[in-house]
């Protein structure tokens, strides 16, 4: 299917195709399986250097933070098996995310509950996609942002990627850094608050966080502006 280009300022009104920074920037298909480094290479093409994949972990659960990674990779030196984070086994993550960490440039951002229930999941996710780029060493040439919206305010162009951890390597270098970061705060936190079971469920809405939840209520790191959350505080007042 031929994609369209759009300004990040427009909305495409097919929801499949990328919503895109720069003007004119049209990014290639690939029939190859998984993620692959065809964009990458198209963008190196055009001029762009240090390419960034960027992704998220953890939009979903009902306590802890949401974690961005920025990656750029060495595409001289790749790990073997890189993939989307959600096709691999936790072992796998592991090994990868300590892969990526010896032969790539990499940095994380968080955004935790408060800020959550204070501006809402999207706009604290693109918070914390914008403090991962701050937190690469140097500000790469551009950045391949999984999902539909773009971070305002980079100090480099990008382009929104939908299904982008499937698609650029780079992206799901990052879904891997994002996932096992998240992950271990998750199991740190377990340590602290250990009625919720965070270390099994990852905070997620599983029926044992949402007893838990309704047996002691929630604890400083839950998000009350979710529904199960805000219904349990409900029923407390």
């Amino acid at each position: 299917m031929r994609e369209i280009r759009r300004t990040m300022t427009r909305r495409s009104s097919d929801p499949s195709l990328p919503t895109l920074f720069a003007p004119g920037l049209v990014l290639p298909r690939s029939d190859e399986p998984g993620p692959n480094d065809a964009i990458e290479r198209h963008l190196l093409t055009l001029g762009h250097q240090r390419i960034a994949g960027v992704d998220e972990a953890g939009r979903g659960p009902l306590a802890g933070p949401v974690v961005a990674a920025a990656v750029i990779l060495d595409f001289e030196r790749l790990p073997e098996g890189l993939d989307d984070s959600k096709k691999l086994k936790a072992h796998e993550r592991e090994r990868l995310y300590d892969e990526i960490l010896l032969c790539a440039e990499v940095g994380v951002g968080t955004a935790g509950a408060l800020e959550i229930d204070r501006i809402n999941i999207r706009q604290a996710t693109l918070n914390a996609m914008r403090r991962a780029l701050a937190g690469l060493a140097t500000a790469p040439g551009h950045a391949l942002v999984d999902g539909r919206d773009v971070p305002s305010r980079l100090a480099c162009p990008a382009t929104a990627v939908i299904g982008g951890d499937a698609r650029s390597l780079s992206i799901a270098a990052a879904s891997i850094v994002a996932k096992v970061t998240r992950d271990r705060m998750m199991a740190t936190l377990c340590g602290t608050h250990p009625a919720y079971g965070f270390g099994r469920h990852m905070g997620y809405g599983t029926a044992a966080h949402l007893e838990a939840i309704e047996a002691v209520g929630p604890c400083v790191h839950h998000r009350r502006s979710f529904a199960p959350v805000a219904a349990r505080l409900a029923r407390a007042d």
